[in-house]
């Protein structure tokens, strides 16, 4: 992964916790914690999906369990978070990945209640749950690192993503008030917000972009990069890298904070 080499075994003996790691970003934060140290627990729903991931955590030489969950149950994220303490006797890191997309190119008054609802349920509520099960005994051992993944459209409003919008937006608040609760007790809490990803979503909304405009998916490419100050589209490993980073102790000083992954398009 592009993200590997730059930091060495940052994450020995620490405990992560990783809702939504079988994919994408995810998988590319869970391997890169593992590659640094790290044993893990890795939490969702389909935990086939997952099993794979773990299994490459393994090859590198870390613990990694799997547990099947679904984050928007309290009952559920409860008996998940004991399990994790029963396994390891702690949880130094929870990054919070888990989440939805909700509707596309809807209006407000387009969105009906139950899609409101829903993705502000997986994309606030899942991290309440998981961060308020975790909380206690990071603060009992004074140590931990939370990170939740929101996302650009959580630092700007967006057209047709009124819904999804609002749940990053949330998401935020969440961050820094568990900030300000928790910062007494030596507990991080941070949001890293990634723009737009390479991967299945992104080659669809180019090739949209290419069949509108009729230019070729290459040039719908390189038309979404010059959006960015860096003119380059961000990858999984990218989002990795600022989750590696605000996991281990080089971040002990930076808490409550909105960290953008976009290659510069919200400056």
């Amino acid at each position: 992964m592009g993200a590997q080499g730059s930091f060495s075994m940052l994450l020995t003996d620490r405990v992560a916790v990783i809702t939504g790691p079988a994919k994408g970003m995810g998988a590319a934060a869970t391997l890169l914690l593992a590659e640094n140290g790290a044993d893990l627990a890795l939490v969702g729903r389909d935990i086939e999906a997952i099993e794979p991931v773990a299994e490459q955590a393994r090859a590198l030489g870390r613990r990694a369990t799997v547990l099947q969950c679904d984050v928007t149950d309290e009952a559920q994220v409860e008996a998940m978070a004991q399990a994790v303490l029963q396994e390891y006797g702690r949880a130094d890191i929870l990054v919070n990945i888990a989440g939805g997309t909700g509707p596309l190119g809807k209006t407000f008054w387009e969105t009906t209640p139950a899609e409101f609802d829903e993705i502000i349920t997986v994309n606030i509520r899942g991290c309440f749950l998981t961060m308020r099960a975790f909380a206690p005994s990071m603060i009992s051992r004074e140590y931990g690192k939370i990170i939740n993944v929101g996302g650009t459209f959580g630092l700007r409003g967006r057209a047709g993503r009124a819904a999804y919008s609002a749940s990053k937006w949330g998401l935020r608040g969440l961050t820094k008030s568990a900030a300000l609760e928790l910062g007494p007790h030596n507990v991080n809490v941070n949001c890293v917000c990634p723009g737009m990803i390479d991967g299945p979503r992104f080659e669809k909304v180019t090739g949209e972009m290419a069949g509108r405009l009729g230019i070729t998916v290459d040039d719908a490419r390189a038309k979404h990069a010059e959006e960015y100050a860096l003119r380059r589209i961000s990858t999984g490993d990218d989002v990795a890298g600022a989750i590696l980073f605000l996991a281990t102790d080089l971040s002990k000083q930076i808490t409550g904070q909105d960290i953008a992954v976009d290659g510069g398009w919200v400056i």
